[in-house]
């Protein structure tokens, strides 16, 4: 017998309104007693008094008019407010909760996840809706307790107090066991920020919660937790980030800021289920980071010259182009910031957007609510832009949108997904573009990739192998004569390799770009719609004197800003 049925035995309500009630129920998927509740058909007190009777659960008619701030948030608000219950009292390690849906699965796998991580039991009351909307107005609110937890984090930040972890031998570190939840997890953010991270992993193993942080592109295990803190931890980080505590089966993506030594710096999290339980992955978008100018993004010259010709374009398709994690994005911003005065309206569409620039409308598009870059695109140009960013572009759809953007009067700058330059070209007949589109709107084509710059104070000078020296001299004699000219060639020949210090334990402090950039000109043009074959277009791109990633990796090796082993790890050449 369902509670439908036992209604109808007490003679609550008729059979008939039950025949009915049951169709809404399984055409709306609304609870039973909302639909009983809407028609008046029974008071809500008396529903529920028999809901209890029912479920031989207590029904909680008095609801107290003051709860202890602590015990009610115990039940996170928006764990509250998803799955309607919320905590009543404790007494010693039992939390009285009130619930109006007891029968709900959901709402009971929601609150035996929350007992496991309290290490508290409960028991269940059973209260009515306008209850517990009385009890969730009780809240401070999602938004006060998730600025509450921030305020926490970024004195946790600023404080001089805050106990430092010591290093121990191989280059690890712990937290002991004891440490409060919100400490451990300052501790953890703050090193990334001092450390110049551009990401966190946080990951749990058979025996211990790694802590690792990406410096430089590559990752270094640097705190190592019991995995009894793993819980907490991740609970810490999703509050921050208005993530669903009680969610541990699906990834999700959030993100916070704070303020940290006169700077905003936002946090993106992203968490991932695994056997051994969640995976988070901070990025943190530090503006110190990213706000560079064009000569600082690592450009040779006449290459920064060429990207500086670029923002004076009225219209036309400017890319981006390399792997995931090369910079694309920060070059782009790096335009947009020389590009941003009042004269002009720029709008972004980006998936996520990482900085935010004062002046610029950004938007982030949302594949799973249907707001696409395609269908982004098509809105963003009913806005009267001038300049349009497309934070990539995957499709069909996509690519010709901006392309018929650039065509009629928008700048368009995007990013593509190829290994060089010239890649970028048959990428977009790929896509479905057609090649006699490509010249009128096509502008520059930039790609990229990041190397480690080796710390100037530590790095030691080396006589390079006779395998190096043939492949440096064979690149610098392949660069355009004008480039040559302007290089010192060091003779005898010699480059420079990491050597470690007490700044720099690996010999490299921070990251430089190293770049092609492609021009399109009327014979580039006329040769994608008669002959577009790599082969074909990179002669002509030889013609047009384009220093490749791998030139411009040299010269920066020879200036001593990088090792030859980071421009072999990142480019095609091969010893």
């Amino acid at each position: 017998m369902n509670f439908l049925q036992y209604l109808v035995q007490e003679k609550k309500i008729t059979a008939e309104e039950a025949e009915k009630i049951s169709q809404e129920q399984a055409k709306t998927g609304s609870h039973l007693e909302e639909i009983l509740l809407k028609k008046k058909l029974l008071p809500e007190e008396v529903l529920f008094h028999l809901k209890g009777e029912f479920l031989s659960i207590p029904f909680l008619e008095k609801i107290p008019d003051v709860i202890n701030p602590r015990v009610l948030n115990l039940v996170p608000f928006e764990t509250a407010k998803q799955y309607q219950f919320v905590a009543l009292e404790q007494k010693a390690k039992e939390i009285k909760i009130g619930m109006v849906y007891p029968q709900d699965i959901q709402a009971q796998e929601a609150l035996r996840f929350l007992s496991r991580q309290s290490g508290l039991s409960y028991t269940i009351s059973l209260i009515t809706p306008s209850s517990y909307r009385r009890i969730l107005s009780y809240y401070q609110t999602a938004e006060k307790e998730v600025k509450q937890a921030l305020s926490g984090l970024e004195k946790e930040l600023e404080s001089e107090t805050t106990r430092k972890i010591k290093l121990e031998k191989g280059a690890t570190q712990r937290i002991i066991t004891d440490a409060p939840v919100i400490k451990m997890v300052a501790v953890i953010l703050r090193e990334g920020v001092e450390g110049k991270a551009s990401d966190i992993h946080i990951e749990p193993t058979t025996q211990q919660l790694r802590i690792r942080f990406r410096v430089d592109g590559i990752l270094h295990s640097s705190l190592f937790l019991p995995t009894q803190v793993h819980a907490a931890v991740i609970t810490r980080i999703k509050i921050l980030s208005r993530l669903r505590i009680d969610e541990t089966r699906v990834p999700q993506d959030g993100r916070f800021s704070t303020h940290y030594q006169g700077r905003r710096i936002d946090f993106r999290v992203s968490t991932f289920p695994t056997t051994l339980g969640e995976k988070v992955a901070i990025r943190i978008l530090d503006p110190q980071q990213a706000h560079q100018n064009i000569p600082e993004l690592g450009l040779i010259p006449s290459q920064a010259a060429i990207l500086k010709e670029a923002t004076k374009l009225p219209f036309g398709l400017i890319l981006a182009t390399g792997p995931t994690g090369s910079g694309k994005t920060t070059t782009l911003y790096s335009l947009l910031r020389i590009l941003n005065t009042d004269a002009v309206n720029i709008v972004t569409l980006e998936d996520p957007v990482e900085y935010f620039i004062e002046g610029v409308n950004q938007s982030q598009v949302k594949p799973d609510i249907g707001y696409t870059f395609n269908k982004g695109l098509r809105q963003v140009v009913r806005q009267d832009p001038d300049i349009i960013m497309v934070g990539e572009i995957r499709d069909e759809e996509t690519v010709k949108l901006a392309n018929h953007a650039a065509l009629t009067g928008h700048l368009v700058l995007s990013t593509l997904h190829t290994n060089d330059a010239i890649g970028a070209i048959p990428r977009l007949i790929d896509m479905g573009l057609p090649a006699f589109l490509i010249g009128p709107s096509l502008r520059i084509v930039i790609a990229q990739r990041l190397v480690r710059k080796l710390c100037p104070k530590s790095r030691r000078k080396v006589k390079p192998s006779p395998a190096v020296k043939e492949l440096i001299l064979s690149q610098l004699a392949s660069l355009p004569p004008a480039i040559k000219e302007k290089i010192s060639i060091p003779s005898p020949l010699y480059i420079w390799e990491p050597a470690a210090s007490s700044k720099c334990p690996k010999g490299y402090k921070g990251r430089t770009g190293i770049f092609e950039v492609l021009q399109m000109t009327d014979r580039l043009a006329n040769l994608v719609v008669a002959s577009p074959t790599e082969e074909k277009l990179r002669e002509e791109a030889e013609k047009q004197e384009m220093i490749t990633m791998a030139q411009a990796g040299i010269i920066k090796v020879i200036q001593g800003e990088t090792s030859i082993e980071e421009v072999l790890r990142v480019t095609n050449l091969h010893l």
